[in-house]
């Protein structure tokens, strides 16, 4: 059954957004901000200066206790005992048929408690299937409907970010974060774990502030071209970069094997279907995710096929778009393990008709 407007769960911004002029749309449960002055623009000032969204959709989980570490290890697909206070980490849960239930990261607040911040459509799955194997007494709660948070990215964010805090961003290294005052807040986690390949950061706070830190952000950001940014854009930036983005290019069918994340698929512990996993880089897969770039005119999107030179359909597009920095047409999906080579030739059926395009090495966006 559709989601009606009424059913949709607001984020405290929500009237920010709609008072911006921000194009509303449903997603994930949640009514978002998909653009505001266009996606070419927004996808341009994020590149070139600095770009807020609100992605307060985005779930978060506290667990904490003697056993928090047992259970992350027991539930992840990486290792998370390599990490110390102030680190975080990509990773994923993997599920018992080996596909995955979720990607996430997690963030180690001290040797008893973390924090895991997994996708807005599958808070409710991602919280039932942890608890499932919380069999260790480990405290666990869910504060994703308490928490706020604000991705500023772009090369010009530290300069408008660090008129807010005390605390040093320059000497914050890439999946590492802070806990301090924040515009005069305390308590802020301000991260560094961009999605956009633009460098940035992301600020974790409560609701109640919402407002504030937002007119803060923007006012800071006055000199250097700030503008808020939709979903839209964070779509475009983040297939530059070729990250994954679950519900498209994984999902509960595909094994981060396939997906490119044996790195984040340690087989120094045991955890969810790891033994069948590891069969799997040991022997191979059958089908891998790639890149690739149109050679003949035509734009890739979600769920086109991708046919051979004769014409068989062998795989299909997961994510696809015109790439505004690179002004050419890039994609990802699935294809044989034969075709997953760079250079090879592959065909997406746009409109019944077969477009000439190549497998490229991700991230298309070279730094």
């Amino acid at each position: 059954m559709e989601t009606t407007s009424t059913e949709l769960k607001s984020v405290a911004l929500e009237n920010k957004h709609i008072s911006l002029g921000a194009k509303m749309v449903p997603f994930a449960g949640y009514n978002m901000p998909v653009s505001y002055s266009g996606l070419n623009d927004e996808h341009a000032t994020v590149r070139n200066a600095v770009g807020v969204f609100d992605v307060s959709h985005m779930g978060e989980f506290i667990l904490k206790g003697e056993n928090a570490l047992d259970l992350i290890q027991r539930v992840t697909s990486n290792d998370a005992s390599v990490l110390t206070d102030g680190k975080v980490q990509y990773s994923c849960l993997p599920n018992d048929k080996g596909g995955l239930v979720d990607d996430l990261l997690v963030y180690r607040l001290n040797e008893k408690e973390y924090m895991l911040v997994v996708n807005a459509s599958n808070i409710e799955k991602d919280w039932n299937w942890i608890n499932k194997f919380n069999s260790k007494g480990v405290e666990m709660k869910n504060i994703s409907d308490d928490v706020s948070l604000l991705a500023v990215q772009g090369p010009k964010a530290i300069l408008a970010l660090q008129k807010l805090t005390d605390m040093n961003l320059s000497e914050m290294p890439y999946y590492t974060f802070k806990k301090g005052t924040f515009n005069g807040v305390d308590n802020v986690v301000v991260s560094n774990t961009g999605y956009t390949g633009a460098g940035g950061f992301e600020i974790y706070f409560a609701n109640n502030v919402a407002d504030k830190m937002w007119d803060a952000i923007f006012k800071a950001g006055e000199g250097f071209g700030i503008k808020p940014i939709g979903l839209g854009a964070r779509d475009t930036l983040r297939l530059e970069m070729g990250f994954c983005l679950y519900g498209n290019d994984i999902n509960d069918t595909t094994s981060p094997i396939e997906a490119g994340l044996g790195w984040i698929t340690k087989f120094t512990k045991e955890f969810t279907n790891s033994k069948a996993l590891l069969e799997q880089k040991e022997k191979g897969v059958a089908k891998k995710l790639v890149g690739f770039e149109m050679i003949d005119r035509g734009i890739p999107r979600h769920d086109y096929p991708i046919a051979d030179a004769n014409g068989n359909v062998i795989g299909i597009v997961t994510s696809g778009t015109q790439s505004p920095t690179l002004n050419k047409a890039i994609g990802m999906g699935y294809v044989p393990t034969a075709l997953a080579k760079a250079d090879s030739e592959i065909f997406i059926m746009i409109r019944d008709k077969a477009i000439k395009a190549k497998v490229v090495k991700i991230p298309f966006l070279k730094a």
